[in-house]
């Protein structure tokens, strides 16, 4: 990208204070080596993530339902674990970790954000739950989410608002707010999270943290009675991009009912990404051929991050392919989502759906026939625009949305760069071509607003491209030489 303007000067992360434990605002790699070589104990580890809980909960309530006795009664059980996986390069050896609240862990409350589920406690934990568990996590918490994950905001009839950790009169975006929140705020190392409009990309942009959305089957699949569909995947949240290649290894590989599940890779994630590469050529959009309206705040941070980026050696263009239907292809799939999971819930729970939750339900039941046909014919057509596009470009970097957090009290933004938005749909349009075409994406910190909000970066990369992603945003992470350690939320009143 040849840009000749003066440079903008670019915001700086606002000056925050951590008065959580020194261990929680360790990265977790160091951690997880700590605890190989004995430095730490898990009981140690759980304590301090529970002290930061209660110092935090009440302000942000990111993790609102904990399990931290659960948590140490599995410590028993790490060197039995050991024995089978402590050689694998994802053993994370008894680090506390948070999980989402819409996958199931046996004993402990999951309400999907639903009130016909408020007091649900599952009697077997899911796939993924029990391989992070057997390679050493210890869960600690469910982080919160909007009901069934249907929103851009993590707030819900059960469990209240999760609420922005950088300015806790805003959200923390949605579906995986609760995860990011507690990453940003030190009540965790690693979170997991899923996503199917944005779900992992949008809370990690909004809470300065870092998210994968992986391709299908390389962190098992979708959660719950998701697994055959490709559409909505789990993946790893993490403070940055050496946390977040360990998590995905530990979330990776086949289990065979997790349908989608891959064989793991012949060389793990944290190796490929230790090894040297060559800078990489990036091709940059700020508004996917204006796609979707995006606020001249947003625009300026990620400009200024692609041009630190240039300077650091990397190629950048400012190009973007031709990506026509993208918008009808994305919303006729999500609508099979909907309506193949969500409504295949029991009558007295649907009974319970709130609005939102209730119209995409009605899209997905409701929309034709012909439409998914046109959906699944136009997803290939874009895959291999893609495909071939990324041949000569390392990544497709763009945002991850237009617009800086807003009010928690808000469902979505009504406005964008003075463009109305209709449904929160279109408010999170630049999540749609990773799902169309399943390629995996990221989002990572770009930088702050001139009022000190978060700006996330968001790269999409080549089919079952994780390593070449993890590569680039890691090439970006160090060039821009931001801070990646928790903080105390900055608490303002309205």
């Amino acid at each position: 990208m040849r840009d000749d303007s003066p440079d903008v000067e670019q915001p700086q992360r606002p000056e925050t204070t951590f008065t959580g434990s020194d261990l929680c605002a360790l990265p977790a790699r160091e951690i997880v080596e700590r605890l190989r070589t004995g430095d730490v104990t898990p009981g140690e580890l759980i304590d301090a993530a529970e002290a930061r809980s209660a110092q935090v909960g009440g302000q942000i309530n990111a993790m609102p339902t904990t399990c931290f006795d659960r948590a140490r009664n599995a410590v028993d059980g790490l060197a039995s674990r050991a024995a089978i996986e402590g050689s694998h390069p994802g053993w994370l050896a008894g680090l506390p970790i948070g999980i989402k609240d819409l996958n199931l862990v046996q004993g402990v409350r999951t309400t999907f954000g639903n009130p016909a589920l408020a007091d649900f406690v599952p009697e077997e934990s899911e796939p993924i739950v029990e391989r992070l568990e057997a390679r050493g996590a210890l869960v600690v918490g469910k982080t919160n989410t909007p009901e069934f994950g249907a929103g851009g905001n993590s707030t819900n009839p059960v469990l209240g608002a999760t609420r922005n950790p950088w300015d806790t009169r805003m959200n923390a975006g949605g579906s995986s707010g609760g995860s990011a929140a507690a990453l940003a705020a030190g009540e965790v190392w690693l979170a997991q999270g899923s996503d199917l409009m944005g779900s992992l990309r949008t809370p990690a942009a909004h809470c300065s943290v870092v998210s994968l959305r992986p391709s299908p089957g390389r962190a098992g699949g979708g959660p719950g009675t998701a697994v055959f569909l490709p559409e909505a995947l789990q993946g790893p949240m993490a403070r940055d991009v050496r946390d977040t290649a360990l998590f995905l290894d530990a979330m990776g590989g086949y289990d065979p009912r997790m349908p989608l599940s891959l064989e793991e890779p012949a060389e793990d994630f944290q190796t490929r990404l230790a090894r040297p590469c060559p800078p990489p050529r990036i091709a940059f959009t700020e508004d996917q051929n204006g796609f979707s309206p995006v606020e001249s705040d947003i625009r300026t941070v990620l400009r200024n991050a692609m041009n630190v980026a240039a300077r650091a050696g990397a190629e950048v263009e400012e190009t973007c392919p031709d990506l026509p239907n993208v918008n009808d292809a994305y919303l006729a799939l999500r609508g099979l989502h909907y309506g193949a999971v969500t409504a295949g819930a029991p009558h007295e729970v649907q009974a319970t759906f709130g609005a939102r939750l209730k119209s995409n339900v009605d899209y997905g039941l409701n929309q034709s026939l012909d439409a998914v046909y046109a959906a699944m014919r136009q997803r290939t057509v874009l895959y291999h625009i893609m495909r071939q596009f990324l041949e000569s470009h390392t990544v497709l970097a763009m945002p991850v949305v237009g617009i800086a957090p807003a009010p928690v009290e808000q469902e979505y933004p009504a406005m964008v760069d003075g463009v109305e938005i209709g449904t929160y749909e279109t408010w999170l349009r630049f999540s749609f071509l990773s799902v169309v075409t399943l390629l995996p994406s990221m989002s990572i910190p770009a930088g702050f607003t001139s009022t000190g909000l978060p700006v996330g970066l968001q790269l999409i990369g080549p089919p079952r491209g994780e390593a070449t992603l993890l590569k680039t945003a890691l090439f970006i992470e160090e060039a821009l030489g931001m801070p990646s350690t928790p903080i105390d939320p900055i608490v303002r009143s309205a």
